[in-house]
Protein backbone atom coordinates (compact mmCIF):
# COMPACT_ATOMS: atom_id res chain seq x y z
CA UNK A 1 0.00 0.00 0.00
CA UNK A 2 1.28 3.36 -0.73
CA UNK A 3 0.17 4.86 2.40
CA UNK A 4 1.89 2.87 4.97
CA UNK A 5 5.10 4.31 4.11
CA UNK A 6 3.94 8.09 4.74
CA UNK A 7 4.77 8.15 8.70
CA UNK A 8 7.84 9.14 8.94
CA UNK A 9 8.56 10.34 5.57
CA UNK A 10 8.43 14.24 5.09
CA UNK A 11 7.01 15.53 2.46
CA UNK A 12 8.11 18.26 0.13
CA UNK A 13 6.32 21.91 -0.40
CA UNK A 14 5.57 23.22 -3.65
CA UNK A 15 2.71 23.62 -6.15
CA UNK A 16 1.19 20.16 -7.62
CA UNK A 17 2.60 19.59 -11.29
CA UNK A 18 3.30 17.24 -13.52
CA UNK A 19 6.98 17.20 -13.20
CA UNK A 20 6.35 16.51 -9.64
CA UNK A 21 4.19 13.03 -10.05
CA UNK A 22 5.50 9.50 -10.87
CA UNK A 23 5.85 8.04 -14.00
CA UNK A 24 2.37 6.26 -14.69
CA UNK A 25 2.22 3.40 -16.50
CA UNK A 26 -1.05 2.36 -18.82
CA UNK A 27 -2.70 -0.95 -18.28
CA UNK A 28 -2.43 -3.60 -20.36
CA UNK A 29 -5.31 -5.00 -19.68
CA UNK A 30 -4.71 -8.37 -22.28
CA UNK A 31 -1.96 -9.39 -20.13
CA UNK A 32 -4.55 -10.62 -17.67
CA UNK A 33 -5.06 -14.00 -18.25
CA UNK A 34 -7.22 -16.72 -16.66
CA UNK A 35 -5.75 -17.20 -13.62
CA UNK A 36 -5.50 -13.44 -13.15
CA UNK A 37 -8.91 -13.13 -13.62
CA UNK A 38 -9.68 -16.07 -11.74
CA UNK A 39 -7.64 -14.61 -8.58
CA UNK A 40 -9.75 -11.49 -8.45
CA UNK A 41 -13.00 -13.58 -8.70
CA UNK A 42 -12.07 -15.27 -5.41
CA UNK A 43 -11.07 -12.41 -3.99
CA UNK A 44 -14.11 -10.10 -4.48
CA UNK A 45 -16.44 -13.07 -3.84
CA UNK A 46 -15.33 -13.73 -0.61
CA UNK A 47 -15.42 -10.31 0.76
CA UNK A 48 -18.55 -9.57 -1.06
CA UNK A 49 -19.88 -12.32 1.55
CA UNK A 50 -19.43 -10.48 4.51
CA UNK A 51 -19.37 -6.85 3.37
CA UNK A 52 -22.81 -6.99 1.86
CA UNK A 53 -23.78 -6.80 5.74
CA UNK A 54 -20.51 -4.92 7.23
CA UNK A 55 -19.19 -2.59 4.72
CA UNK A 56 -20.56 0.96 4.90
CA UNK A 57 -23.46 1.73 2.40
CA UNK A 58 -21.21 4.16 0.62
CA UNK A 59 -18.55 1.51 -0.40
CA UNK A 60 -21.30 -0.58 -1.51
CA UNK A 61 -22.83 1.87 -3.84
CA UNK A 62 -19.55 3.07 -4.86
CA UNK A 63 -19.15 -0.66 -6.74
CA UNK A 64 -22.11 -0.65 -8.70
CA UNK A 65 -21.06 3.04 -9.36
CA UNK A 66 -17.67 2.40 -10.71
CA UNK A 67 -18.75 -0.44 -12.21
CA UNK A 68 -16.79 -3.69 -10.80
CA UNK A 69 -17.51 -7.08 -11.54
CA UNK A 70 -16.82 -10.44 -10.02
CA UNK A 71 -15.70 -11.97 -12.61
CA UNK A 72 -12.93 -9.92 -14.26
CA UNK A 73 -10.04 -7.98 -13.40
CA UNK A 74 -11.48 -4.13 -13.83
CA UNK A 75 -10.62 -1.76 -16.68
CA UNK A 76 -9.20 1.09 -15.12
CA UNK A 77 -10.31 3.08 -18.20
CA UNK A 78 -14.14 1.81 -17.93
CA UNK A 79 -13.60 2.68 -14.33
CA UNK A 80 -11.99 6.43 -14.60
CA UNK A 81 -14.98 7.47 -17.24
CA UNK A 82 -17.99 6.44 -14.36
CA UNK A 83 -15.83 8.27 -11.49
CA UNK A 84 -15.03 11.38 -14.06
CA UNK A 85 -19.03 12.00 -14.36
CA UNK A 86 -18.91 11.85 -10.54
CA UNK A 87 -16.02 13.45 -9.10
CA UNK A 88 -13.08 14.01 -11.39
CA UNK A 89 -11.42 11.28 -10.06
CA UNK A 90 -9.23 9.12 -11.49
CA UNK A 91 -7.11 5.83 -11.13
CA UNK A 92 -3.57 6.09 -12.62
CA UNK A 93 -1.20 3.39 -13.00
CA UNK A 94 1.70 2.68 -11.05
CA UNK A 95 4.53 0.29 -10.77
CA UNK A 96 4.53 -0.12 -6.87
CA UNK A 97 5.41 2.11 -4.47
CA UNK A 98 5.61 5.59 -4.99
CA UNK A 99 7.62 8.57 -2.32
CA UNK A 100 4.83 9.59 0.14
CA UNK A 101 5.61 13.73 -1.67
CA UNK A 102 4.57 12.18 -4.94
CA UNK A 103 1.65 10.08 -3.33
CA UNK A 104 0.54 13.22 -1.70
CA UNK A 105 0.48 15.71 -5.17
CA UNK A 106 -1.18 12.77 -6.70
CA UNK A 107 -4.05 13.25 -4.38
CA UNK A 108 -3.97 17.04 -4.61
CA UNK A 109 -5.11 16.14 -8.22
CA UNK A 110 -7.63 13.96 -7.92
CA UNK A 111 -5.73 10.89 -9.41
CA UNK A 112 -4.83 7.76 -6.92
CA UNK A 113 -1.77 5.68 -7.89
CA UNK A 114 -3.13 2.19 -8.43
CA UNK A 115 -0.89 -1.01 -9.26
CA UNK A 116 -1.68 -2.72 -11.74
CA UNK A 117 -0.75 -5.90 -11.08
CA UNK A 118 -2.44 -9.26 -9.03
CA UNK A 119 -1.65 -10.80 -6.70
CA UNK A 120 -0.63 -14.54 -6.53
CA UNK A 121 -3.07 -17.28 -5.84
CA UNK A 122 -0.07 -18.48 -2.83
CA UNK A 123 -0.88 -15.02 -1.40
CA UNK A 124 -4.54 -14.35 -1.31
CA UNK A 125 -4.67 -13.39 2.58
CA UNK A 126 -1.46 -11.05 3.04
CA UNK A 127 0.67 -9.17 0.35
CA UNK A 128 2.94 -6.99 1.71
CA UNK A 129 2.99 -4.26 -1.65
CA UNK A 130 0.02 -3.27 -3.11
CA UNK A 131 -1.81 -4.89 -5.70
CA UNK A 132 -4.82 -4.14 -7.62
CA UNK A 133 -7.54 -5.66 -5.39
CA UNK A 134 -6.39 -3.41 -2.61
CA UNK A 135 -6.11 -0.29 -4.50
CA UNK A 136 -9.13 -0.45 -6.75
CA UNK A 137 -11.50 -2.83 -4.77
CA UNK A 138 -10.29 -1.24 -1.41
CA UNK A 139 -10.18 2.55 -1.79
CA UNK A 140 -11.82 3.19 -5.18
CA UNK A 141 -15.49 2.53 -5.31
CA UNK A 142 -14.83 5.81 -1.92
CA UNK A 143 -14.17 7.95 -4.57
CA UNK A 144 -17.24 7.80 -6.57
CA UNK A 145 -18.78 9.68 -3.09
CA UNK A 146 -18.36 13.56 -3.18
CA UNK A 147 -17.94 14.71 0.24
CA UNK A 148 -14.90 11.88 0.24
CA UNK A 149 -13.47 13.00 -2.62
CA UNK A 150 -12.84 16.20 -1.52
CA UNK A 151 -11.61 14.91 1.63
CA UNK A 152 -9.02 13.48 0.16
CA UNK A 153 -8.08 15.72 -2.57
CA UNK A 154 -8.00 18.08 0.39
CA UNK A 155 -5.54 15.83 2.52
CA UNK A 156 -3.48 15.54 -0.33
CA UNK A 157 -3.05 19.15 -1.04
CA UNK A 158 -1.75 19.54 2.89
CA UNK A 159 0.61 16.82 2.13
CA UNK A 160 2.29 17.89 -0.45
CA UNK A 161 2.70 20.95 1.49
CA UNK A 162 3.95 19.64 4.72
CA UNK A 163 6.72 21.81 6.11
CA UNK A 164 7.92 19.08 8.69
CA UNK A 165 7.87 15.67 10.58
CA UNK A 166 5.26 16.78 12.76
CA UNK A 167 2.52 17.71 10.24
CA UNK A 168 3.65 14.75 8.02
CA UNK A 169 3.14 12.83 11.14
CA UNK A 170 -0.79 13.90 11.84
CA UNK A 171 -1.08 13.27 8.31
CA UNK A 172 -0.08 9.38 8.98
CA UNK A 173 -2.17 9.04 11.45
CA UNK A 174 -5.17 10.95 9.71
CA UNK A 175 -4.88 8.92 6.57
CA UNK A 176 -4.54 5.47 8.73
CA UNK A 177 -7.43 5.40 10.79
CA UNK A 178 -10.09 7.08 7.96
CA UNK A 179 -8.62 6.35 4.34
CA UNK A 180 -7.14 2.43 5.07
CA UNK A 181 -9.07 1.45 8.90
CA UNK A 182 -11.69 4.02 9.39
CA UNK A 183 -15.16 2.64 10.48
CA UNK A 184 -18.27 4.68 9.80
CA UNK A 185 -21.97 4.97 12.42
CA UNK A 186 -24.75 3.28 10.07
CA UNK A 187 -28.24 1.53 10.69
CA UNK A 188 -27.39 -0.53 14.25
CA UNK A 189 -23.79 0.09 14.36
CA UNK A 190 -20.43 0.27 12.78
CA UNK A 191 -19.82 -0.26 9.47
CA UNK A 192 -16.31 -0.77 7.74
CA UNK A 193 -15.20 1.54 5.04
CA UNK A 194 -11.06 2.12 5.05
CA UNK A 195 -9.40 0.06 2.57
CA UNK A 196 -7.38 -2.05 5.16
CA UNK A 197 -10.64 -3.30 6.80
CA UNK A 198 -12.30 -3.45 2.72
CA UNK A 199 -10.10 -5.74 1.39
CA UNK A 200 -9.26 -7.86 4.23
CA UNK A 201 -11.10 -10.47 6.03
CA UNK A 202 -9.19 -10.91 9.39
CA UNK A 203 -8.92 -7.02 9.70
CA UNK A 204 -12.55 -6.15 9.19
CA UNK A 205 -13.09 -9.24 11.41
CA UNK A 206 -10.96 -7.86 14.04
CA UNK A 207 -11.91 -4.65 13.73
CA UNK A 208 -15.90 -5.27 14.26
CA UNK A 209 -15.08 -7.71 17.04
CA UNK A 210 -14.44 -8.00 20.77
CA UNK A 211 -10.69 -6.98 21.11
CA UNK A 212 -11.00 -4.10 18.90
CA UNK A 213 -11.45 -0.92 21.14
CA UNK A 214 -13.58 1.57 18.94
CA UNK A 215 -13.58 4.99 20.00
CA UNK A 216 -15.85 8.40 19.07
CA UNK A 217 -13.88 9.98 16.02
CA UNK A 218 -12.06 13.10 16.75
CA UNK A 219 -9.26 14.65 14.80
CA UNK A 220 -7.07 15.35 18.44
CA UNK A 221 -7.43 11.37 19.21
CA UNK A 222 -6.48 10.80 16.25
CA UNK A 223 -3.18 12.28 15.66
CA UNK A 224 -2.24 11.39 19.00
CA UNK A 225 -2.90 7.39 18.54
CA UNK A 226 0.22 5.94 17.30
CA UNK A 227 0.14 2.74 14.95
CA UNK A 228 2.04 -0.29 14.04
CA UNK A 229 1.25 -1.95 10.65
CA UNK A 230 2.03 -5.17 11.27
CA UNK A 231 -0.79 -6.62 13.41
CA UNK A 232 -4.71 -6.51 13.97
CA UNK A 233 -5.32 -2.82 14.72
CA UNK A 234 -6.66 -2.53 18.94
CA UNK A 235 -7.86 0.68 18.77
CA UNK A 236 -10.03 2.09 15.30
CA UNK A 237 -12.27 5.22 15.22
CA UNK A 238 -15.96 5.29 14.31
CA UNK A 239 -16.83 8.75 12.14
CA UNK A 240 -20.82 9.21 12.56
CA UNK A 241 -20.41 10.99 8.70
CA UNK A 242 -18.12 11.41 5.83
CA UNK A 243 -18.46 15.26 6.46
CA UNK A 244 -16.59 14.76 9.79
CA UNK A 245 -13.80 14.06 7.82
CA UNK A 246 -13.82 17.02 5.45
CA UNK A 247 -14.28 18.77 8.78
CA UNK A 248 -11.09 17.46 10.46
CA UNK A 249 -9.18 17.60 7.47
CA UNK A 250 -9.93 21.21 6.89
CA UNK A 251 -9.40 21.76 10.46
CA UNK A 252 -5.74 20.33 10.37
CA UNK A 253 -4.97 22.48 7.49
CA UNK A 254 -6.21 25.71 9.54
CA UNK A 255 -3.51 24.28 12.33
CA UNK A 256 -0.86 24.17 9.93
CA UNK A 257 -1.50 27.72 8.51
CA UNK A 258 -1.12 28.88 11.74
Amino acid sequence: MQQTTTGDEAATQGTPNDADLPAFIEQDYARYDSEAHAVWRILYERRMMTLRDTGSDVFLKGIERIGLASDRVPEIGDVNRRLKARTGWRAVGVGGFIPAAQFFRCLAQRRFPTTLAVRPRSQLDYLPEPDIFHDVFGHVPLHAEPVFADFLQRFGELGASARNEEETQALARLFWFTVEFGLIEEGEGPKVYGSGLISSHGDAANALGPTCERRPFSLDAVVAQPFEIDHFQQVLFVIPSFDELYRAVDELGRRFAS
